[in-house]
C-alpha cells in the first residue's frame, strides 16, 4: 500500500498539475494520504507526520507492506528520521510582518536571514519556497529549533530507501514532455476552475508549480507560451533542489539509473532486502 509523501498531492481538486496517479492506478493499489484536504485548507508538517505513521502502522497490521513515495524531501525524512516536529501555532502577526518585508524588499534577504540562524534549513529549502522560508523562520523564533535537525524519536519499523536517477539532461527532456502533456490534458482548465470556485492564486496549495505559472497567464502577467517555459524551468530547478534532500552520496539510500538498470533489478534488491530482515512484519 503507498503512503503519498508530496505535499501538493494531498489537496483534492488538484489533479494534473501534481501528476496524480490516475483512477485506474488507485484502484489497483491503495493509496494513502492524498486527496485529503481542500486547497484552502490550513496543513503542517507536524500534522503529515502523525498521519503518515498513522496509516503506515495499520498497514502492517494488515500485514501489507507499506511504500512510501514520494518528492517532498522535508515529508520523507521527517518520517524516516523521527524528526521531533515543534507543535507550534502558526504566528499569524510574525507571519504577516515576514510577508510585508518580502513586498518591500524581495526575499532574498529572508532567505539570507535563513541561513545565519538554520543554514541546514537553507540548504534544503529553496529560496523560492517562500512559505516554507517562513515556516522554518518561524518555528526557530517561537522554540529557538531547527526545523531540520530535531530527530528524537526513533521510528517504529526498518526501512529500505530506493532511489531513482538518470542523466540530468535526459531528465530534463522527460520532464519537459511531461509538463506538454498536463497541458495537453487541460491544466489551464484545472486552474481555472479552481480560481472559479473561489480558491485564490495565493493559497500556499495554487503556489507550486504549474498552478502559479497558469494563475499568472490567467491573469495577464504572461502569455501561455512564456508560463509553459517557465513551468519547465522551474521543475528543472527543483529537480537541482532535491539533490540536496536525497543525496547520490547519501549511504542509506539504494540509488538505480534508471536508463541502465532494469525494473528487476530493483526488485532483487528488496526482495534480498526482506530476506536478510527476517524479523520484519510481512
Amino acid at each position: 500500500e503507498i503512503v503519498v509523501a508530496d505535499s501538493r498531492q494531498l489537496y483534492r481538486l488538484l489533479d494534473i498539475g501534481t501528476d496524480k496517479s490516475n483512477q485506474k492506478e488507485l484502484s489497483i493499489v491503495p493509496h494513502h494520504l492524498i486527496n485529503i484536504i481542500n486547497p484552502d485548507e490550513e496543513f503542517s508538517l507536524a500534522r503529515y507526520q502523525v498521519l503518515a505513521y498513522q496509516a503506515i502502522k495499520e498497514i502492517h497490521q494488515r500485514s501489507h507492506l507499506p511504500i512510501l513515495v514520494g518528492g517532498s524531501g522535508m515529508y520523507v525524512w521527517s518520517v524516516l528520521e523521527g524528526w521531533g516536529i515543534p507543535r507550534i501555532s502558526p504566528d499569524i502577526k510574525f507571519r504577516r510582518s515576514l510577508e510585508e518585508e518580502i513586498s518591500k524588499e524581495g526575499s532574498e534577504k529572508l532567505y539570507e536571514n535563513l541561513k545565519k540562524i538554520d543554514s541546514l534549513a537553507a540548504q534544503r529549502i529553496d529560496q523560492h519556497n517562500i512559505r516554507r522560508v517562513i515556516r522554518a523562520l518561524e518555528v526557530h523564533k517561537n522554540t529557538d529549533a531547527s526545523l531540520t535537525r530535531v530527530h528524537n524519536k526513533a521510528p517504529f519499523f526498518n526501512m529500505f530507501i530506493v532511489g531513482l536517477t538518470m542523466d540530468r539532461k535526459a531528465l530534463y527532456h522527460k520532464i519537459d514532455l511531461r509538463v506538454d502533456d498536463m497541458i495537453g490534458q487541460g491544466l489551464v482548465i484545472e486552474v481555472e476552475k479552481l480560481i472559479n470556485m473561489g480558491y485564490k492564486v495565493n493559497l500556499p496549495a495554487m503556489s507550486g508549480i504549474g498552478y502559479r505559472q497558469i494563475g499568472m497567464y490567467l491573469n495577464d502577467e504572461m502569455s501561455l507560451t512564456a508560463a509553459i517555459q517557465k513551468i519547465k524551468y522551474e521543475t528543472h530547478r527543483f529537480v537541482r533542489q532535491q539533490y540536496n534532500w536525497f543525496k547520490l552520496k547519501d549511504k542509506r539510500i539504494k540509488w538505480f539509473d534508471v536508463e541502465t538498470e532494469p525494473e528487476n533489478e530493483i526488485i532483487m534488491f528488496i526482495e534480498k532486502f526482506f530476506k536478510t530482515n527476517s524479523n520484519l512484519q510481512d
